[in-house]
């Protein structure tokens, strides 16, 4: 499958995987020369990528948490989760949250989070007035085991 990308900046770099099997795609913080952001503890920025995308119908982008990021400097995106639609053209950031006790600073070209390409369903929400029932019913929160 094939993304095109636009490149907004032309110091950008396009998303890239660490190794041949990995599933997400490391994408790279995108900053003037010189130029770094510094995140206070408890702060949330975006991180520009210099990157527009035109991801294929039917699927999204799921950006997520690098693991060293997030366990070695605190750092992970400020909705844990993001979603890049398909159908979205504008520059692709990351609101890069710093849960650590200490200032993290991002420079140019680091890895700031990573993206797995995913395919969706679309669906339509059908009001009803009742639900099938099943074994677990309502059974919620910690309601199937320990």
């Amino acid at each position: 499958m094939e993304v095109k990308v636009k490149k907004l900046n032309s110091a950008a770099i396009l998303p890239r995987r660490g190794s041949a099997q990995a599933a997400g795609y490391d994408l790279f913080a995108c900053l003037p020369e010189e130029g770094e952001i510094v995140l206070q503890p408890g702060e949330t920025r975006r991180i520009p990528l210099g990157l527009a995308l035109a991801l294929p119908e039917g699927t999204f982008g799921a950006v997520f948490a690098r693991s060293g990021l997030a366990t070695r400097q605190g750092l992970r995106p400020a909705n844990c989760v993001g979603v890049v639609d398909s159908d979205y053209r504008g520059e692709n950031m990351v609101p890069l949250h710093n849960d650590s006790d200490v200032p993290q600073t991002i420079r140019h070209a680091d890895r700031v989070a990573q993206m797995v390409v995913l395919p969706y369903l679309p669906v339509d929400f059908l009001e009803v007035p009742e639900l099938d029932e099943t074994e677990r019913g309502e059974g919620g929160f910690g309601s199937t085991g320990r």
